[in-house]
This record gives structure tokens, C-alpha cells and sequence, in this order.
């Protein structure tokens, strides 16, 4: 949404503020129950007037308060947010099958997610967590191979992009550069097929299923803000209208590459030659599908449920990457010193004096794991910028978190990575400062934190199967641009800002200047 259209959202609810902060107050005194509930801290009506920089504003109260509430009006659920590790912790480890997804988030992101790894619990989730892990984390499986390959062929690619623009002397537009690649990255992975954005798909299907994912994205977290996104969905109009257009626009795209595939797949030399998670979920829906109709093979593939299981993975493995190296070359081009160092890392695992394409060969899994400064770069980045700056549980049962605040049946419990990323209390003084040696030893290699306090990529049972994946394609692309790159802002002044989407995109885009090495 533009600013226009901000400024008309926070115009609107200023008149309810005032009334709806009375009323909150009124309501907190007037409970009876001897339990003690997490303090209020305000209402989704601020949460609606700070849209612009929700973030930022959960930080600020998160300063105040380690645990919280926000009220809402008409919703007898508890909306609970925390920074507080031990909290985390007790969600997504120690009392996880108390701790979901639920219809509270099943609601909110099924146009988009569907009945997807991201939007479901129980056995669905199980089922196709199964089927990831088999797929994302597999030591040598298909996927990992293949993925490899396909990390560094594309980063070889955009190599050349950015060349061009040097040459030129022209500044680009550096995140949508990644966007591109990044989907190129992962949809060839899940997909099977090339969608070449980066040879200049502009305004073609392709560039436009990936504004949709983009904008879909934006009218989907709009409703974990907006207490009345129901009764618009129901009207069709204002977001809601145009997340349904968005959906029909990703709906469209996908269906019309499955039924491409399975024509495909009905010859057994292709199905046989295929390395793609798409080829493989076809094969074993159409296997089981086979089996439960007595071999007749009468029964067709559940389309619906496919689509939903490969889109959460494009979804997220487009994401993270994409937002994690945005933030990380913004704030390389603001700490020059990084680019140094990762530029001698580089050198020194892989070797001088070759051919982007050649150092792009050489990044194996071996060269990659010799660069801890790289690994930490990029991992300080998501302690700062995490690609999904804030995550929520439904609590299933009544239950009393550490610290001893309550919850009841239906209560959301959100955790805000990117507030943890900036509380003193876990990192130091220095919390906001962006300083990848904090996560080197003495000896200069990477040391984990626990992913209670570092939440990026989750925790617990539901920890991101993806996290090696997103690191190895995220190292790849960084070593290559840095190796034969220096990045500088167009516009050193310029604020820079994130869109308020479900992940942490840059607002606007990053706009850099590229010298050659």
C-alpha cells in the first residue's frame, strides 16, 4: 500500500484510539479471576496507527515489557507478545503440543497458505514435515544436488547483471535483483523448470506471479492487524479484493505448471530423468492415489493440496534468502570493512585469479563451511532483520508460561524476533549494532546461540528444515558478488525502510552502485 493509503488507514482509527484505550482499561480492572495475566501495553488500533513500522513499535514496547498484551475489540482471545527466551522456549519446546498453528493463524493465511506446512498442525503438518525433511535435508539426496547446482549457476548470472549495470556506470535496483534470483533459485529446485527472471522476464507471467506472491504477502499480514478484515473479505473489498485478485493471478501459474508436469510424467523416461520436488510429490500422490483405488489409477492427484504443500516451500525459500541479503548488502554498503573481510574469505577458500564462473564452481559445501566471517555476516544480519520478524501460537489449553502470567484456550501467543534481536538484555549494549564478530571464538570460527534468543529460523519440533539451504544459497550469491564487487549506496542519506509484509522486504527496494574488483 502507498502512503495515501496509510495515511487514510491511521486517519481512520485516531477517533477509536482514545475510546477503545478506555475501554481496554476499563475491562483489565474489571477482571474478576485471581490469575495474572501479562500487563496491557495498548490496543490493534495502535497496532494499526504504527503499521508503517509495526516492528519497531513492538520493540518499543517490548523495552517496557518482556511479556505483554495488546486488546482487541469483540475478540475474547488474549493477543500475548514476548521477547522473553524462556517463554519461547516453553511455546515451541517444552509444552509443544499445547502450541499451534490453529484457526486463530489457519483463518488469516489460508487464501495464501492454504492447508500448507506453514498454516496447519497435527497430521498434515507431521505428513508433510516428513516429506521436507526428506527432500531439504537429506546429506546427498536429489534436491541438494540439484540445488547446488542451480545456487551457482544463478549466481554466476546475476554476476553478469550487476557487470552490465557497472559498465554502464547505472545503479540497480539490488533487491529486486535478488527477488529474481532467488525465485529462480527455488523455483527450479520445487518446480523443476527455469522462469529465467533474471534474463529479463519484465511484465511477463512469471514477473507477474512473483508480485503477486509479494503483494499477497502484504494483504495477508494486513489481517493480523485489521479487527475487521473479515467483514471486508465478506464485502470484497478494499486488501481483501486485491488479495483475491493476487491469488487468482498464483493460483492460475501454478495449476497451469501441474498440469504441464503431469503430462510429462505419464512418459517413464521423463519422470525417470526428473530431480524436482514437484516431480517426485506428483509421483508419490499418483502412487498412493493408485494403491487406494486398486491400482486402477481412476482417481486424480489432490491438485489443491499439492499446490499448497510446494507453495509454502517456494514461499519461504524465496523469502529468506531474499530478505536476508537485502538487509545484508545494506548494511555491508553502510560497514565497508565487512566487505573486506568477506572478500579475502572469499579469496582464500576458493582460490585467486579465475572467472566468476569458475569461483562459482568451486563453492562446495566444503569451501562454503571454511567461511565462518561470511556465515557470521549473514547471521548478524538475521539476528537484526529476520525474514519473518514475527511468529505466533495458539495455546490449545489453559496454561501458565514461565514467569507466571496465564494464558487460556484460544490465546495467541506471539514471539518478535526482530525485537529480541534488539533487547540489551540478551545482546548487551551494543544489541542495535551490527557486529558479525559476536558470533566468532577466539579462533575465529562461528559459535551457534541457542534459537530461543536467536528465533530466525524458529525452534523446536518446527525449527526451519530449510535453515542449511537458505545458508548455503545465501553464502553462495554473497561470496560470488563480493568476491568481484564493491557495492555502495545510490543514495547514502536515503532512509531506508521495511514494507509491511509477513517478511521484512525492503520498502521501495535497495538501490545500489556496483564498481568492479
Amino acid at each position: 500500500m502507498d502512503s495515501t493509503t496509510t495515511t487514510a488507514w491511521a486517519t481512520a482509527v485516531l477517533a477509536l484510539l482514545a475510546l477503545f484505550s478506555y475501554l481496554a482499561t476499563t475491562a483489565a480492572r474489571r477482571s474478576s479471576s485471581t490469575r495474572r495475566y501479562p500487563p496491557v501495553a495498548g490496543t490493534v488500533f495502535h497496532k494499526l496507527y504504527h503499521l508503517r513500522r509495526l516492528h519497531d513499535y513492538l520493540t518499543d514496547l517490548s523495552r517496557r515489557h518482556k511479556t505483554f498484551r495488546l486488546l482487541a475489540p469483540g475478540l475474547r482471545r488474549r493477543l500475548v507478545y514476548t521477547c522473553d527466551p524462556a517463554v519461547v522456549e516453553h511455546i515451541l519446546r517444552s509444552n509443544f503440543a499445547n502450541y499451534g498453528k490453529g484457526a486463530f493463524n489457519g483463518d488469516a493465511t489460508r487464501d495464501l497458505l492454504g492447508d500448507g506446512i506453514f498454516a496447519v498442525d497435527g497430521d498434515r503438518w507431521r505428513q508433510q514435515r516428513a516429506i521436507a525433511a526428506h527432500e531439504l535435508s537429506a546429506v546427498r539426496g536429489p534436491a541438494r544436488e540439484l540445488s547446488g547446482a542451480v545456487f551457482r549457476r544463478n549466481a554466476a548470472k546475476l554476476a553478469a547483471v550487476v557487470s552490465a549495470h557497472a559498465a554502464e556506470g547505472r545503479p540497480v535496483e539490488f533487491q529486486g535483483l535478488l527477488q529474481r534470483a532467488a525465485m529462480d533459485s527455488i523455483f527450479a529446485v520445487t518446480f523443476g523448470s527455469d522462469l529465467d527472471t533474471l534474463g529479463g522476464d519484465e511484465g511477463g507471467e512469471a514477473s507477474r506471479f512473483v508480485a503477486a506472491v509479494d503483494d499477497a504477502s502484504e494483504f495477508t499480514l494486513l489481517r493480523y492487524v485489521n479487527p475487521f478484515w473479515k467483514a471486508m473479505r465478506l464485502l470484497n473489498v478494499g486488501p481483501e479484493a486485491a488479495l483475491r485478485e493476487r491469488v487468482k493471478v498464483i493460483d492460475e501459474f501454478v495449476y497451469g505448471r501441474f498440469r504441464a508436469r503431469s503430462e510429462e510424467l505419464m512418459t517413464t523416461a521423463a519422470a525417470a530423468a526428473r530431480q524436482d520436488m514437484l516431480s517426485r510429490f506428483m509421483e508419490a500422490a499418483a502412487s498412493s492415489t493408485s494403491t487406494s483405488t486398486g491400482g486402477d489409477g481412476s482417481a486424480a492427484v489432490d491438485y489443491k493440496y499439492l499446490r499448497d504443500m510446494v507453495l509454502n516451500i517456494l514461499i519461504a525459500g524465496k523469502d529468506t534468502t531474499v530478505e536476508a541479503l537485502a538487509w545484508f548488502f545494506y548494511m555491508a554498503c553502510k560497514h565497508p570493512q565487512v566487505q573486506e573481510r568477506v572478500y579475502h574469505e572469499a579469496g582464500q577458500a576458493s582460490g585467486e585469479g579465475v572467472s566468476v564462473e569458475e569461483f562459482a564452481r568451486r563453492l562446495t559445501d566444503e569451501t562454503l563451511n571454511k567461511m565462518h566471517y561470511l556465515h557470521a555476516a549473514l547471521t548478524e544480519t538475521l539476528r537484526l532483520y529476520p525474514a519473518l520478524p514475527l511468529n505466533n501460537k495458539e495455546c490449545f489449553s489453559d496454561d501458565v508460561l514461565p514467569g507466571g502470567f496465564s494464558v487460556g484456550k484460544g490465546d495467541i501467543v506471539f514471539y518478535v524476533p526482530y525485537a529480541m534481536g534488539r533487547m540489551e538484555y540478551l545482546w548487551g549494549e551494543d544489541a542495535e549494532a551490527f557486529r558479525p564478530e559476536r558470533w566468532l571464538d577466539e579462533n575465529g570460527e562461528f559459535q551457534q546461540e541457542s534459537p530461543f534468543k536467536f528465533t530466525a529460523f524458529q525452534a523446536g519440533p518446527r525449527i526451519c528444515l530449510g535453515k542449511e539451504f537458505a545458508y548455503r544459497q545465501m553464502k553462495v550469491l554473497a561470496a560470488v558478488l563480493l568476491r568481484f564487487f564493491v557495492f555502495r549506496l545510490r543514495d547514502e542519506g536515503r532512509s531506508v525502510r521495511y514494507r509491511a509484509t509477513i517478511t521484512l522486504l525492503i520498502e521501495n527496494g535497495l538501490h545500489l552502485t556496483a564498481t568492479p574488483r
